[in-house]
């Protein structure tokens, strides 16, 4: 094993949890700078969120450069710096970029090795907001495999019809779930600049890859599990706020700190009175497409 490894081990080791769960990010420079970084506010979540503050004791942060490693080491959480093979991961990758698709790929690979090391893990992106403890709205039933978020909910939790996002999901380690990760990976060299999202999406609805591993997969519905693609219309019940359909880190962390006073203004309230709420208007996410 590699000394690179042996930090790894160590590293998950301290993260989780007494059966081996642990929640996982990835960031990299872009993420974590500015006066108000894309990490600061997904922090903030956790401060302002409910039943949230503890969760960040299992909280695994990974960095893919430098600055972002000692970063999340004066923050004083959980920090693993991956190799990224000489590939430069510091700046800023706009989604669906070249650099982009490399770097989700990248963090495929790294997911997988966590589970063959027999840990369940949630990963999240980090321009997601925990506004409650995941926990009690993710099932805890043994014989589901994974759970997934999705862009939108069709209604049905087990529809392989949902469209996934990858930016939240929890994973249990088992054979079946590392042979999933290990064959969504290597379709990384055939799939022509796709996102791994939409390799796996691909698998799910027509390689049919759920059957053939026999794995059993939860769909998320988005009340709970929301985002800017299709936002959660009960603030009582939502568990993550998602800046998904958003192109750039500034558009992600402006309409961001948008949703965390929507928050903030929503606990102030008399008994939490939904009487009225909503969620602000991401105008800057929907400018962020606008721009080559």
């Amino acid at each position: 094993m590699t000394i690179n490894g042996d930090e790894l081990g160590k590293a998950l080791l301290e993260a989780s949890t007494e059966n081996k769960t642990l929640i996982i990010a990835v960031v990299n420079k872009a993420y974590v700078e500015g006066d108000k970084s894309m990490l600061d506010l997904f922090l903030d979540g956790f401060w302002l969120g409910e039943d949230t503050r503890a969760l960040t004791d299992h909280l695994l942060i990974v960095t893919v450069d430098q600055t972002s490693y000692e970063r999340c080491k004066f923050l004083r959480l959980h920090c693993y710096k991956l190799e990224t093979d000489g590939v430069e991961f510091a700046g800023e990758k706009l989604y669906l970029s070249q650099d982009f698709v490399k770097m989700m790929w990248r963090r495929t690979l790294f997911l997988g090795d966590v589970l063959k090391r027999g840990y369940n893990f949630i990963f999240t992106d980090t321009d997601i907001l925990w506004l409650r403890n995941p926990f009690p709205r993710l099932s805890l039933n043994e014989s589901i495999d994974f759970q997934i978020s999705t862009d939108r909910f069709t209604g049905d939790q087990w529809s392989e019809k949902n469209p996934i996002n990858t930016g939240f999901y929890i994973v249990r380690s088992n054979n079946k779930t590392i042979a999933l990760f290990d064959k969504w990976y290597a379709q990384k060299d055939n799939s022509s600049g796709m996102k791994e999202q939409d390799v796996l999406q691909m698998l799910i609805r027509e390689g049919g890859v759920l059957g053939g591993l026999g794995l059993r997969v939860r769909f998320l519905n988005t009340l709970y599990f929301s985002g800017f693609c299709e936002k959660s219309k009960d603030v009582r019940a939502v568990v993550t706020v998602h800046a998904n359909c958003c192109r750039s880190i500034s558009a992600k962390v402006a309409d961001l700190t948008a949703a965390i006073h929507d928050w903030k203004r929503f606990k102030s309230s008399s008994a939490n009175d939904t009487l009225g709420f909503q969620w602000s208007n991401n105008i800057a996410c929907k400018k962020s497409w606008r721009h080559g």
